[in-house]
Protein backbone atom coordinates (compact mmCIF):
# COMPACT_ATOMS: atom_id res chain seq x y z
CA UNK A 1 0.00 0.00 0.00
CA UNK A 2 0.89 3.38 -0.94
CA UNK A 3 1.11 6.31 0.93
CA UNK A 4 1.39 10.28 1.12
CA UNK A 5 3.72 11.87 3.00
CA UNK A 6 4.28 15.45 4.29
CA UNK A 7 7.86 15.88 6.18
CA UNK A 8 7.82 19.27 8.38
CA UNK A 9 11.52 19.63 9.55
CA UNK A 10 12.40 22.22 12.24
CA UNK A 11 16.12 21.31 12.83
CA UNK A 12 18.88 23.99 10.86
CA UNK A 13 20.54 22.12 7.89
CA UNK A 14 23.58 21.68 10.21
CA UNK A 15 24.76 20.97 13.81
CA UNK A 16 21.74 18.67 14.54
CA UNK A 17 21.29 15.26 12.88
CA UNK A 18 17.60 16.14 12.13
CA UNK A 19 17.63 17.63 8.94
CA UNK A 20 19.98 14.89 7.51
CA UNK A 21 17.98 12.31 9.06
CA UNK A 22 14.41 13.86 7.52
CA UNK A 23 16.71 13.51 4.25
CA UNK A 24 17.38 10.34 4.11
CA UNK A 25 14.08 9.15 5.68
CA UNK A 26 12.76 11.15 2.50
CA UNK A 27 14.97 9.10 -0.10
CA UNK A 28 13.76 5.78 1.77
CA UNK A 29 9.67 7.01 1.06
CA UNK A 30 10.42 7.32 -2.22
CA UNK A 31 12.53 4.73 -3.07
CA UNK A 32 9.70 1.91 -1.62
CA UNK A 33 6.77 3.84 -3.56
CA UNK A 34 5.30 6.17 -1.50
CA UNK A 35 4.37 9.76 -2.22
CA UNK A 36 6.63 12.72 -0.62
CA UNK A 37 4.30 15.85 -1.43
CA UNK A 38 6.24 18.34 0.12
CA UNK A 39 8.80 18.90 2.34
CA UNK A 40 7.95 22.00 4.89
CA UNK A 41 10.43 23.85 6.84
CA UNK A 42 9.96 25.39 9.99
CA UNK A 43 11.71 27.22 12.54
CA UNK A 44 15.41 27.04 12.22
CA UNK A 45 14.96 24.15 9.44
CA UNK A 46 14.78 27.50 7.30
CA UNK A 47 18.09 27.67 7.25
CA UNK A 48 18.35 24.54 4.97
CA UNK A 49 16.99 26.49 2.03
CA UNK A 50 20.28 29.02 2.31
CA UNK A 51 22.48 29.54 -1.42
CA UNK A 52 24.92 30.49 1.19
CA UNK A 53 25.81 27.22 2.74
CA UNK A 54 29.13 26.03 1.83
CA UNK A 55 30.14 23.14 3.38
CA UNK A 56 34.36 21.14 2.99
CA UNK A 57 35.10 19.24 0.04
CA UNK A 58 34.77 16.23 2.06
CA UNK A 59 31.24 16.95 3.79
CA UNK A 60 27.85 15.61 2.83
CA UNK A 61 26.16 19.07 1.10
CA UNK A 62 22.50 18.87 2.17
CA UNK A 63 20.95 21.83 0.60
CA UNK A 64 22.03 20.35 -2.94
CA UNK A 65 20.72 17.12 -1.51
CA UNK A 66 17.43 18.52 -0.94
CA UNK A 67 17.53 20.06 -4.28
CA UNK A 68 18.49 17.10 -6.42
CA UNK A 69 15.73 15.24 -4.37
CA UNK A 70 13.00 18.02 -4.96
CA UNK A 71 14.26 17.97 -8.92
CA UNK A 72 14.61 14.08 -9.74
CA UNK A 73 10.94 13.50 -7.46
CA UNK A 74 9.07 16.53 -8.16
CA UNK A 75 9.22 17.40 -3.96
CA UNK A 76 7.83 20.52 -2.73
CA UNK A 77 10.74 22.29 -0.76
CA UNK A 78 8.73 24.95 1.32
CA UNK A 79 10.20 27.32 4.25
CA UNK A 80 8.00 28.80 6.68
CA UNK A 81 7.91 32.97 5.22
CA UNK A 82 7.83 34.15 8.96
CA UNK A 83 10.29 31.99 10.31
CA UNK A 84 12.53 32.92 7.23
CA UNK A 85 12.68 36.24 7.39
CA UNK A 86 13.46 35.80 11.01
CA UNK A 87 16.38 34.47 10.31
CA UNK A 88 17.68 36.16 7.89
CA UNK A 89 16.66 33.78 5.06
CA UNK A 90 15.06 35.96 2.28
CA UNK A 91 13.48 35.14 -1.13
CA UNK A 92 13.74 36.95 -4.34
CA UNK A 93 9.97 38.05 -3.99
CA UNK A 94 10.83 39.05 -0.25
CA UNK A 95 13.87 40.89 -1.20
CA UNK A 96 11.60 43.02 -3.49
CA UNK A 97 8.98 43.60 -1.05
CA UNK A 98 11.04 44.55 1.61
CA UNK A 99 13.64 46.28 -0.31
CA UNK A 100 16.65 44.35 0.66
CA UNK A 101 19.63 44.75 -2.02
CA UNK A 102 19.74 40.38 -2.38
CA UNK A 103 18.06 37.31 -2.02
CA UNK A 104 19.53 33.64 -0.30
CA UNK A 105 17.55 31.12 -1.20
CA UNK A 106 18.66 28.58 -2.93
CA UNK A 107 16.86 27.20 -6.36
CA UNK A 108 14.10 24.51 -5.90
CA UNK A 109 13.10 26.11 -2.69
CA UNK A 110 10.32 28.82 -2.06
CA UNK A 111 8.45 30.65 0.88
CA UNK A 112 5.13 29.67 2.01
CA UNK A 113 2.83 31.02 5.16
CA UNK A 114 1.25 28.40 7.34
CA UNK A 115 -2.14 28.13 5.25
CA UNK A 116 0.24 26.10 3.20
CA UNK A 117 1.46 23.39 5.35
CA UNK A 118 -2.42 23.18 6.92
CA UNK A 119 -3.25 22.36 3.27
CA UNK A 120 -0.80 19.71 3.06
CA UNK A 121 -1.44 18.26 6.41
CA UNK A 122 -5.37 17.70 5.24
CA UNK A 123 -4.21 15.99 1.83
CA UNK A 124 -1.35 13.85 3.24
CA UNK A 125 -1.85 9.96 4.85
CA UNK A 126 1.54 10.87 6.99
CA UNK A 127 2.90 13.27 8.67
CA UNK A 128 6.93 13.39 10.02
CA UNK A 129 7.99 16.06 11.91
CA UNK A 130 12.26 16.02 12.49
Amino acid sequence: MSLSYVLVVNGPVYGRQSSLTAYRFAKVLIEKGHTLTRVFFYQDGVSNASSLTVPANDEFDLVAAWQSLSKESGVELETCVAAALRRGQVSEEEAKQHALTSSNMADSFSQAGLGALSEALLTADRVIQF
